[in-house]
């Protein structure tokens, strides 16, 4: 079930301080990065929201149980909702690519994905290596994340060793963020993520892009085993 959607954002909000209509140095050194996709082709992150309002997710890696239930839940948002709001979603990891389209297969998205194999955009933007504080003790939670600390981790250390190669599919101390970005220099929204479960929940973002959101509620809920 869709709901309708808000009209895009006009003010700054973001969880850093950034400017709406200038470029922020950190933004104007990543631009210049290449990001690879799933056939290898490099491309310069500027690209990716130079013509068009890009929602754009950084991910911890492809093997975090927590990234795989957001990215299973991000690939619940409809094309078309992007489409009529003209805004493209983006993921991004720091694995080779040669993990991109297995990732999409596993977790059923079909938008755009990409790698920062050597994590340039990552440490030019700021974002956080390591968690601090034992998460695992704590009542956070993202609201897109169904497993719980200790499954998912096992659940994730399995799915690297049955792998074709024992492979943490990037840095496992890597935390992730969410930025919205154009036309052009436009930064609309940003937040990293200061531990594996603060994800920037996916309606809020789909509302600050002016995109319609998509009611979560109504999938299965995962049982643990």
């Amino acid at each position: 079930m869709a709901h309708s959607p808000a009209a895009p954002v006009t003010q700054q909000i973001c969880s850093t301080p950034v400017s709406q209509h200038r470029e922020p140095e950190e933004l104007r050194e990543a631009a210049q990065c290449l990001v690879v996709d799933a056939d290898g082709k490099k491309i310069p992150f500027r690209a990716l929201y130079g013509e068009q309002k890009a929602i754009v997710v950084f991910v911890r890696n492809f093997l975090c149980y927590t990234c795989k239930e957001y990215v299973e839940d991000l690939a619940k948002v409809p094309k078309s909702f992007l489409e009529d709001a003209n805004v493209r979603l983006i993921v991004i990891g720091q694995s080779s690519y040669h993990h991109i389209k297995p990732f999409c297969s596993l977790t059923g998205y079909t938008h755009e994905m990409y790698v920062d194999p050597q994590r340039e955009i990552y440490k030019t933007l700021g974002m956080k290596r390591g968690e601090g504080n034992n998460i695992s003790g704590t009542s956070v939670q993202s609201p897109h994340v169904k497993s719980n600390v200790l499954l998912g981790s096992i659940r994730s250390m399995w799915r690297a060793m049955t792998g074709p190669a024992f492979d943490f599919q990037g840095d496992p101390a890597q935390q992730g963020g969410t930025l919205i970005l154009g036309p052009g220099n436009e930064v609309h929204f940003l937040h990293l993520d200061k531990h594996r479960l603060d994800h920037a929940p996916i309606n809020r973002v789909l509302q600050l892009a002016g995109v319609k959101t998509v009611n979560f509620t109504d999938k299965s809920q995962i049982i643990d085993i």
